[in-house]
This record gives structure tokens, C-alpha cells and sequence, in this order.
């Protein structure tokens, strides 16, 4: 999972992609990057980090142009601590190309193989996104052999890459001299949606947050499988390229990973979320009579509408009862569970008032180890209360993720191979209530119903992609980003999460 936006203005546009990524920094913490363009030559500049620490006065000064792109890094594969990997990634051949990625290719080492014995291509990185620099590139250089670079010509070259790549990808790229392409995977999996700011520039981002909060008004989302190109006097081009189509987003950037201010698809997140809390509400009554809870309380932070709708409707107080310190910064693993539970506690404090006495339902989003709940749990217990039932918002995390999120293994995973009662006594709740699979496709499906269905393959196993098997499972998971004890926790569980803030 990444944040990825691009632009193209009539002004300089450093700052602009600066602020958009800074309102997308949610969507990635270890590594920032932007690339300008001015004059058909590319200035970058990328470093570790948050975007406040990977951008300094001098490095902003060295980024002229009225076009360019912007990510934000988390990384699902390839090597966390190399910035050789963050992005964007350039190559020179045709015209020069930069590219940015959101997602995950299922057949990059396939493509990796294909690039050097057939295209003569040569990557240098273990990221799939390099992978896909370099099919873009070998397709813009087929489609323009004897012809200029136009419209046609970029977007023959986008079919050529639906052809080959498998997987989900949102993708923003600039063509030195000629202007910005960007595509989205005929899935949709991944988020991308463009709008046009006040002097008529175009940006293209994973969020509608990051257009709102920089002047720009969102247009519409990229439809799954459409390319839209830019040349650099702002016109905007577009075309169905992939040859089958079907929206397809990816549920969980609704259940977590999306700024709840965002909208997706047409799809408000944070409407999104109210749905959840009455699906869950449901469940909560057929498992836990109301009259046993006292207080709803929410774990922070993406949980608070799902939790503040199911108190309304069980008609029972919401109190905050946990205080996340926001400025705690990344943790860092060390052997043995001590030190993961130390980590929970110093992001989390509990307000030992609300919970003193009490039957408290404390609802999270999501759960996928297992470990921070149990800790919670804990905490709560400690904090003097009488019971703790715990509900999640999603249903149980079954499968791993392969489409670019960094889910654990199927091992690794709290919920799979174990019961619902196996899991609320591994946690130490009271009682364990889950949200229902199909009930939660309806709760946030019900907001556009032109959406065919949701890749939802973390709880239902069904990969919407149809190319998955378990040794590709298997094989993607050994390429998974690897934590030793003094390496920074990379997993999904340690992201911050996504506010309004």
C-alpha cells in the first residue's frame, strides 16, 4: 500500500505535490519521493522517512517544474531500508520515463524473467514497480516506433501492459517532454481519481483528500482498466484500454486504510464505516443481551464510526476511553512478546474512569494477529473493568492479502484454522463478535451500486484476479518484507492510523 499523486500545472508544482503527499502520508511512513520535470529533463529526490524528514528547504529548491510525481512508501515487498526502492524509479529509454505504484504485481518475477530474455531490459531492484516501469517502457517503445508520441500511442501502449501484468495497480507516470499518464488495473483494486484545480492544472491521486485539501476538485475516479493522459498543456485524454473490465475495490480501504474524509468510487469512507457499526450492531445483540454493557468504547482511531453508530443503535453511552500518543513514532521490534506489548502501551493509554466498574464493548476495525487485543484487553482489565467484550468491525482475517497490503501469513494470523471461541480465549474477551462477510460487502456496497463486488480476498479467500494458487502464496511470501529484532515493524498492525488530522 502506497500514496501516489501526480500533476501537471501552469505553476510550480513542488509544493503542491509536497502538500499532497503530506495528506497522504497515512497510506505509507518509510519512504517519500518526488520527481519534477522542466525542459524534458526530471529532477528527484527521495529519501527514508515521513515526508516532513525526507524534504528539506534546499531539496524542495531543487525540484523546478510545472509537472510532476509524488509517493509515499509502505512496502509489501522487495527491501524496506534500501532507498534505491523507494519511489518514483526512472528509466532514460523511451524519451524518459518516472513512474509511481500503488499495489502489487502477482506475476513480477515471471515479467522480471520475460524483461531480460525477451525485451533486453535489466532491473536493478527486487520492487515489482520497477518491473513495471520497464513493461510501460517497452510499450511506449513498440507503440512509437516510426510514430510521435501522441494520445493513441499511450494509450496502445497501456492495453499492451493490461495484457501482460497481473495484480492490482494505480499507477501516475511522466514522459519527459510530452506529459503524464496514469491507469488503473481493470479491477480497480487499487484507489486513483483525478479533478482540476483553479488555473485548469490536473492531479491525480489515491485519495479525493489529496485534490480537497490542495485546491483541486475532483472530476471522477480512473475507471478500472482507463488511462488518462496529460500532455503538458493540461488537456486531458481518455480510454478504456483492458479489454474486460470489472470494479472490483479493495474492501479494506474502507474498513482501515483510507482517511475516513476520503471518497472512494463514489463511496464516502467515513459513511462507509457508520454501515459497518449497524451491521455490527446486529451481531452484537444475537451474542451480547445490551442490558450486559455499560459503555461503547472505541480502540483509536479508524474504529470511532463504526463505534459510534453501534452505541446509538444499542442506545448506550460511546466514551473515549484510550488515549493514543500520536508522536510515539515507529517502534521497533526486539525478541519476545514483552516488547510487543510494550509498544501497544506506548501508543495507548487507558482513562481508568471510563472503564472502573464497567461492562465495556470495546470495538476495533479490524483484528489480525490477535496480539494488540490481547493487550488491550489487558489494559482495560487492569483499568478495573467488571467485563470486556471486544468487537471488530471486519470480519475475521482468514487469508493473507496479495494485492498490496502487507498482511501476515496464513500462520500468523489469529483467525485462521480457529474458531471464534478459540480466538475470544485467546485475546482473554469476555466475549468475541465479529462482523459478517456479506454483511459487510453490503454495508459499504450499498453506497454505489454500480460496484460489481469487493476484492475482499483477507476475508473470504477469493482472490478477484483468479491467477492465485497457494505456491504463489507461498512464494509472495517469502518475498514479503522480513523484521529482525532490530529492524522497524512493517506490518499492517503498526501503521498509524488513517485520521482527518
Amino acid at each position: 500500500m502506497c500514496g501516489i499523486v501526480g500533476v501537471v500545472s501552469n505553476a510550480p508544482v513542488n509544493q503542491l505535490i509536497y502538500d499532497a503527499l503530506l495528506l497522504l502520508q497515512h497510506r505509507g511512513q518509510d519512504a517519500a519521493g518526488i520527481v519534477t520535470q522542466q525542459d524534458r529533463k526530471f529532477f528527484m529526490h527521495k529519501a527514508k522517512g515521513m515526508v516532513r524528514d525526507a524534504f528539506r528547504t534546499r531539496d524542495m529548491r531543487a525540484l523546478p517544474g510545472h509537472s510532476g510525481l509524488g509517493q509515499v512508501r509502505y512496502p509489501t515487498a522487495g527491501d524496506a531500508f534500501s532507498e534505491e526502492e523507494a519511489q518514483p524509479f526512472y528509466v532514460n529509454a523511451p524519451f524518459g520515463v518516472v513512474l509511481v505504484h500503488n499495489g502489487n504485481l502477482t506475476n513480477a518475477q515471471a515479467l522480471k524473467t520475460e524483461l531480460f530474455s525477451t525485451d533486453h531490459r535489466h532491473i536493478n531492484t527486487e520492487s515489482d514497480s520497477e518491473v513495471l516501469l520497464n513493461v510501460l517502457a517497452h510499450e511506449l517503445e513498440r507503440a512509437t516506433r516510426g510514430n510521435a508520441l501522441g494520445p493513441d500511442q499511450v494509450f496502445e501502449a497501456v492495453a499492451h501492459v493490461h495484457r501482460r501484468v497481473r495484480g492490482s495497480y494505480a499507477v501516475i507516470a511522466q514522459i519527459a517532454g510530452h506529459g503524464m499518464v496514469a491507469f488503473r488495473d481493470p479491477y480497480g483494486i487499487r484507489p486513483l481519481i483525478f479533478g482540476r484545480g483553479p488555473d485548469g492544472g490536473v492531479m491525480v491521486a489515491s485519495e479525493s483528500v489529496a485534490l480537497e485539501g490542495t485546491g483541486f476538485t475532483p472530476e471522477r475516479d480512473v475507471a478500472p482498466g482507463e488511462a488518462l493522459f496529460v500532455p503538458l498543456d493540461g488537456t486531458a485524454h481518455t480510454r478504456q484500454c483492458a479489454a474486460q473490465t470489472q470494479l472490483s475495490p479493495c474492501i479494506f480501504e474502507f474498513v482501515y486504510l483510507a482517511r475516513p474524509d476520503s471518497v472512494l468510487d463514489g463511496m464516502s469512507v467515513y459513511q462507509a464505516r457508520l454501515n459497518l457499526g449497524q451491521t455490527l450492531a446486529k451481531r452484537v445483540v444475537s451474542t451480547v443481551p445490551p442490558s450486559e454493557i455499560d459503555v461503547v468504547i472505541p480502540i483509536p482511531e479508524s474504529s470511532r464510526p463504526s463505534a459510534t453508530e453501534l452505541a446509538r443503535l444499542l442506545g448506550k453511552p460511546y466514551r473515549e476511553g484510550f488515549v493514543k500518543n500520536r508522536y510515539v513514532g515507529r517502534t521497533f521490534i526486539m525478541p519476545g512478546q514483552g516488547v510487543r506489548k510494550k509498544s501497544v502501551r506506548q501508543k495507548l493509554n487507558a482513562i481508568a474512569s471510563e472503564f472502573a466498574g464497567r461492562n465495556v464493548l470495546l470495538v476495533d476495525d479490524s483484528i489480525v494477529r490477535g496480539t494488540t487485543s490481547k493487550e488491550i484487553v489487558q489494559m482495560a482489565r487492569e483499568a478495573g473493568a467488571n467485563k470486556v467484550y471486544m468487537a471488530s468491525a471486519a470480519p475475521p482475517v482468514r487469508h493473507p492479502n496479495v494485492y498490496g497490503i502487507d498482511m501476515p501469513t496464513r500462520q500468523e494470523l489469529v483467525a485462521h484454522d480457529r474458531s471464534v471461541e478459540q480466538i475470544r480465549e485467546m485475546i482473554g474477551a469476555d466475549a468475541l463478535i465479529y462482523q459478517d462477510v456479506e454483511a459487510m460487502k453490503r454495508a459499504v456496497g450499498q453506497l454505489n451500486p454500480s460496484v460489481a463486488g469487493f476484492e475482499a480476498s483477507c476475508f473470504d479467500g477469493v482472490y478477484v484476479t483468479g491467477d492465485i494458487s497457494d505456491s504463489d502464496i507461498a512464494r509472495m511470501n517469502d518475498q514479503r518484507i522480513k523484521t529482525g529484532e532490530d529492524d522497524e515493524d512493517t506490518s499492517r498492525l503498526n501503521l498509524p492510523k488513517a485520521t482527518a488530522a
